[in-house]
C-alpha cells in the first residue's frame, strides 16, 4: 500500500504502553500498523480510545513476541486471529491480517494473510479501513479519507455482500452515520440496509442492544433513527419506537440544560406508552434486548411511572415525588414528560428542586412501636404507615420527637378501641 497522508502522531501513539507493544510486535522485523477506529479518530483529531493493531504474524507468533517482551497475551478472539496485549493497565487488540472465506451473517471463518489490501477488503466501511504507522503515516486502500472528509459513510466494496457477511453491519451503518455522517447517506449502502433489514433478526440480543445504545448515545441520533425507521430497520429492533418527535425535544432540552446524553432515557421518549400499556411495553423491550435488571427497572418506571409529573406542581407535591422515587428517578420522569410536552413548557423548578432539596428519612422503626408494648404482628406496620402518612402530609416537617408523640397518640387510640370492644 502507498502512503496517503502523514499526520502528527497523537499522544496515544507515543504513550509508553503503546511503544512497548509495538516494539515487541516488530522485534522480528514484521510491519505492524494501527488500524480502524483509532486511526480514523486520529485523522479527525479526536481523542484516542481503544487501540487496535494489525500484523501479518499469526496469533501464535504474536503471543510469543509479546510474552518474550514480558507483556501479557490473552487469546480473546483467537478463532478470528485476535490476541489482546495487556501492559501498564492498557489493553491492545492485536489481530492478524485475514480474509473471510466463509460467513453466515453472524460469524466468519477466516484465513490468515500477509496482504494488507485483502485485509482492508473484508472490513465494513471505508472510514474504518485506515491503517497507520507509528510515525503517523496513513494508508488508505479503500478511499476512506475522502469519505471521512465529506462525511460520507460507505461500505467497502459491494454493500449487500458486506451485510450478508455480518448482518450487524446494518445497525453499524446507522450508528456510524450518527457520529460521522453528513448530508445525504450513500444511496447504495442505504438501499442494501433496507433490502436486508429482516436479517437483523438473526443477531443476538446483546449485539443488537450494544449497537442500539451506542447509536442513541450519539450527540444527535435523530437523522440516523429517522433513516432507520424509513428503511424498516428500526421496526426490526425496536418496534415500540413509534414516535421520534419527543426525542427531538429532549435533544433541545439537553443542550439548554447541559444534560449528558442518556441512551435509555432517549429510548423511552420514542415509546408512546399509555397508562395501561407502559409496563407491558417496558417488559417487551427489556426481554427482547435482554436488558440488565437495573435497566429493566428504570425503563419500567419511565414507561409506567408511579405518579404523574406535570408542570404545575406545588413544592409539597414535588417533595412527595422525590421522597417516593428518589432524586434520579424523579429527574428521569421530569425529562421524559418535558420531552412529551415540548420545549415551550418549563420544568426547571422541578429540576432545581430535585437538585437542591435534601430528601428526608423517616426515622421511626418497628422497635419504636414494640417499645410501646405492641405485640409483633401487622399492627406494627399499620401504625408506622399511619405516622409516615401524617409526616408526609405535613411536608416532612415533624422531627423524630414529634413523630414519636404521634405514634403514642395513635397507639392509645388503637388500644382504647380494642378495650372498648
Amino acid at each position: 500500500m502507498k502512503p496517503a497522508l502523514v499526520i502528527d502522531p497523537p499522544d496515544w501513539m507515543a504513550a509508553p504502553a503503546t511503544v512497548a507493544v509495538m516494539a515487541a510486535l516488530t522485534a522480528d522485523g514484521a510491519g505492524v500498523r494501527f488500524v480502524g477506529g483509532c486511526v480514523r479518530d486520529a485523522v479527525l483529531g479526536l481523542a484516542g480510545r481503544d487501540v487496535d493493531i494489525a500484523t501479518p504474524d499469526p496469533p501464535d507468533r504474536v503471543t510469543a513476541l509479546l510474552e518474550a517482551a514480558g507483556i501479557k497475551a490473552v487469546p480473546t478472539g483467537i478463532n478470528h486471529g485476535t490476541v489482546t496485549a495487556v501492559t501498564m493497565d492498557r489493553h491492545f487488540e492485536v489481530t492478524t491480517l485475514r480474509r473471510d472465506i466463509e460467513t453466515d451473517g453472524r460469524h466468519a471463518v477466516v484465513e490468515y494473510t500477509d496482504d494488507w489490501e485483502a485485509d482492508a477488503a473484508r472490513r465494513d466501511f471505508t472510514i474504518n479501513a485506515l491503517y497507520a504507522d507509528p510515525d503517523g503515516t496513513i494508508y488508505d486502500p479503500t478511499g476512506g479519507l475522502p469519505d471521512l472528509e465529506a462525511g460520507r459513510l460507505r461500505f467497502v466494496g459491494e454493500p449487500a455482500q458486506r451485510i450478508e457477511e455480518d448482518a450487524l453491519r446494518i445497525l453499524r451503518f446507522f450508528r456510524f452515520f450518527a457520529y460521522y455522517g453528513q448530508g445525504q447517506p450513500d444511496v447504495a449502502s442505504l438501499e442494501a440496509c433496507e433490502a436486508l433489514a429482516e436479517q437483523v433478526r438473526s443477531l443476538s440480543a446483546e449485539r443488537v442492544a450494544t449497537e442500539l445504545f451506542r447509536l442513541l448515545a450519539a450527540p444527535d441520533p435523530m437523522t440516523a433513527l429517522s433513516m432507520m425507521a424509513a428503511a424498516g430497520v428500526l421496526q426490526q429492533v425496536l418496534p415500540e419506537a413509534t414516535r421520534l418527535e419527543p426525542l427531538h425535544v429532549l435533544l433541545q432540552i439537553e443542550l439548554s440544560a447541559d444534560l449528558a446524553p442518556d441512551a435509555l432515557l432517549r429510548m423511552a421518549t420514542t415509546v408512546a406508552a399509555g397508562e395501561a400499556t407502559g409496563l407491558k411495553l417496558a417488559i417487551a423491550i427489556a426481554d427482547r434486548l435482554r436488558l440488565s435488571n437495573a435497566q429493566r427497572r428504570r425503563l419500567s418506571e419511565l414507561l409506567a411511572p408511579p405518579f404523574e409529573i406535570v408542570p404545575e406542581m406545588s413544592n409539597h407535591e414535588m417533595h412527595v415525588g422525590l421522597y417516593r422515587v428518589g432524586r434520579a428517578s424523579f429527574a428521569d420522569l421530569v425529562w421524559l414528560n418535558w420531552s412529551r410536552l415540548g420545549v415551550s413548557v418549563s420544568f426547571m423548578p422541578h429540576i432545581n428542586m430535585a437538585a437542591s432539596w435534601e430528601i428526608p428519612k423517616f426515622t421511626l422503626r418497628g422497635d419504636d412501636v414494640t417499645d410501646l408494648g405492641v405485640d409483633q404482628g401487622p399492627e406494627i406496620g399499620n401504625l408506622l404507615h399511619e405516622v409516615e402518612a401524617w409526616w408526609i402530609a405535613g411536608d416532612f416537617a415533624a422531627d423524630r420527637r414529634a413523630c414519636l408523640r404521634k405514634l403514642r397518640d395513635l397507639e392509645r387510640q388503637v388500644a382504647g378501641g380494642s378495650a372498648a370492644v
